[in-house]
């Protein structure tokens, strides 16, 4: 399982570095395809959809845990597994059936949400993606137990590389439809087609590969409970994920305009980019999380992997974040236009609070395989609400700034000030040895983003050309700081040999 891990997390950045890449050609075209006002609708629309991803009740992310108890209990093969996935699969085609008739709902709905920011046309294209994307959120519920069951098996060599396939597929297909003039409609039902792929390639594997069976019979009261509690608090954890996520692109569309969707969805699109880089690592550990809690439940241990984990991803995010600060002010304008170029002042104000919790991402599978994510999930819906509340209050007077400002109260509050104490404690991960481990690859990442800026002022990315060559120089002089000063000397010896023997190859 090691090199599935090491392949998984090999994969899983190659499949951002794809991805990135793809959205570098792709997100201009959508932009010159369908306008500023139909690319806002489609974004909003997409957000508002996602929504019905809160039916599943936070189910996803409950069933490894669950697993790895039944399979310490009656191993690989028992009843209680097969018991197991079939109790998810009835709950997942029970969640997509509510996801048809909610998809139904903000349909009938959709002239009352939205006629006071959309225009008539506007009102009539979110109509029409309401009703496909609702299905396509239908389609990937169906998918979840079996994706669960892969996860759990740690196979991450094929999870990863179908995604790798996904990034390249599906944007191909949207920009051939787009080119024939499908429009928006194009692109969502290449969205739907996608995801239907994907469901019988992981049913295909977890039940060809990995003998995945189901029992619908003696179905357990108790263990439906005891999941439905635990994946309860996930779930109230995927309502702040929501409203942070999706729900400013709502309000931005009821009270501001699509235009100002666009601008916000462009800057969103970015700060993914740092919440893709962080789980992807993280994401490999999950079995392992929960094998260590569930057979020693040794706090050192955990203490020790989180903030392990947490450097590499610390490294990343700061080189990803010191670059954009560098050089993403022309990119942002070459890429998206000038009509977003406020997209690179939201996204700074917006990425530079995540670096907390995309540093300690780790933490939430402590806190869920120990079954003690009740607080942080109480505490992310009061900061949700701050967030709702700032977004309303200022949108009129600021529009998308407010959504910023509410969003960076939320996660400093949240994630920040509360979940730091709380991992330490009352989970037990002693954070200021964790926090000790992260100042130095701050302090480097300051350092060198400071000279970058600096030289930039007397030579300025004003072209292509210029955005290569900064962007060599941040490069070099990141890499040989967090080699030097970012790493420990185990970690810099075990990337030196890891780098010569991929050289020797």
């Amino acid at each position: 399982m090691p090199s599935q891990k090491k392949s998984g997390a090999i994969l899983g950045y190659a499949n951002i570095l794809v991805k990135n890449l793809v959205n570098l050609i792709y997100v201009p075209l959508l932009l010159h395809y369908l306008g500023q006002g139909d690319y806002g609708v489609f974004q909003m629309t997409n957000s508002v959809v996602f929504a019905l991803t809160l039916l599943s009740a936070g189910f996803y992310g409950s069933y490894v845990r669950f697993y790895m108890k039944e399979r310490a209990l009656g191993g690989d093969d028992s009843g209680g597994i097969r018991r197991l996935n079939g109790m998810f699969l009835l709950v997942y085609v029970g969640v997509a059936v509510l996801c048809i008739i909610g998809g139904v709902l903000m349909v009938a709905f959709v002239h009352e949400l939205f006629h006071n920011g959309l225009t008539p046309s506007e009102i009539a294209l979110a109509r029409m993606l309401l009703i496909i994307m609702s299905v396509n959120i239908a389609v990937t519920m169906i998918s979840t137990p079996f994706d669960s069951y892969i996860i759990a098996h740690e196979r991450f060599i094929f999870q990863k590389s179908r995604q790798l396939i996904t990034s390249l597929f599906q944007p191909f297909i949207a920009l051939v439809l787009l080119w024939i003039g499908a429009g928006a409609i194009g692109v969502a039902c290449a969205q739907l087609f996608v995801s239907i792929i994907l469901l019988f390639l992981n049913i295909a594997f977890a039940v060809r590969k990995l003998n995945m069976s189901f029992s619908f019979t003696g179905l357990q009261w108790e263990l439906f409970k005891a999941v439905a509690i635990f994946s309860f608090w996930i779930l109230l954890n995927q309502i702040f994920d929501l409203v942070n996520n999706n729900v400013p692109n709502f309000l931005l569309g009821a009270m501001e305009s699509a235009s100002a969707v666009t601008v916000f969805s462009v800057a969103v699109q970015i700060r993914n980019i740092f919440f893709s880089m962080s789980t992807t690592m993280s994401g490999v550990f999950v079995p392992q999380i929960n094998r260590i809690v569930a057979e020693e439940d040794d706090n050192s241990i955990l203490t020790r992997l989180m903030t392990r984990v947490g450097r590499y991803q610390m490294i990343i995010f700061w080189f990803l974040f010191g670059g954009f600060i560098v050089l993403g002010r022309f990119f942002v304008r070459i890429w998206a236009g000038p009509a977003n170029e406020d997209s690179y002042w939201l996204c700074l104000i917006m990425v530079f609070p995540i670096m907390i919790p995309l540093t300690q991402n780790t933490g939430i599978e402590i806190q869920r395989a120990k079954n003690r994510h009740k607080m942080r999930s109480l505490i992310y819906v009061l900061t949700a609400a701050i967030d709702i509340v700032v977004s309303i209050l200022l949108i009129p007077e600021i529009g998308y700034w407010a959504t910023a400002i509410g969003y960076d109260i939320s996660i400093l509050l949240g994630t920040g000030l509360f979940m730091n104490w709380y991992y330490h404690n009352r989970i037990g991960i002693d954070m200021l040895y964790y926090w000790k481990k992260q100042i130095p690859i701050i302090a480097i990442a300051f350092l060198v983003v400071g000279v970058c800026l600096l030289g930039t002022w007397f030579i300025p990315v004003d072209s292509v050309a210029m955005l290569v060559a900064w962007g060599i120089v941040y490069t070099l002089l990141f890499g040989a700081g967090a080699m030097r000063f970012g790493l420990t000397s185990d970690e810099r010896e075990s990337t030196l040999n890891q780098i010569k023997r991929k050289v020797q190859r």
